[in-house]
């Protein structure tokens, strides 16, 4: 289990980190922000595409170890199908969440913020603490 932990705990953490070197790049103006500000179609699809996949990726990835065959599986197989469906689960906040810092600072549109933020305050809930794997892969009483 512990080997399990850590690797969602090195992917939770690679993505922040990613994100957080991605603002500062911005911040310092070492990448140009606002390079796609004018194109207001493109922001447009982009926008609803987002708002779309952010509310969506969101809930399904709190909702997703209360699936059945995912939680069968999860008390079936433990650690590999908690690898597996953890990883799934970081993927489907952290990468809409990346995605979303890159489109704020390329389009300086606050829309991207906002759901970065929503997807940045749902991080605590899927934390992979070692706790949280060993209540995922084991069955009430």
């Amino acid at each position: 289990m512990k080997r399990t932990q850590c690797i969602l705990m090195g992917f939770f953490i690679t993505t922040i980190v990613v994100v957080v070197a991605l603002v500062v790049l911005f911040e310092t103006d070492v990448i140009a922000s606002g390079l796609l500000a004018g194109d207001n179609q493109t922001e447009f699809v982009f926008t609803t595409m987002m708002e779309l996949i952010t509310l969506g990726f969101a809930f399904l990835s709190l909702r997703l170890f209360k699936f059945g065959a995912i939680r069968a599986d999860l008390f079936a197989r433990k650690e590999t199908a908690l690898q597996k469906w953890g990883v799934l689960r970081l993927m489907l906040i952290q990468g809409p969440l990346w995605f979303n810092t890159l489109l704020y600072y390329l389009y300086m549109s606050p829309t991207f913020g906002y759901l970065a933020i929503i997807l940045a305050l749902c991080l605590p809930f899927v934390y992979p603490s070692m706790s949280r794997c060993i209540a995922d892969t084991t069955e009430e009483e």
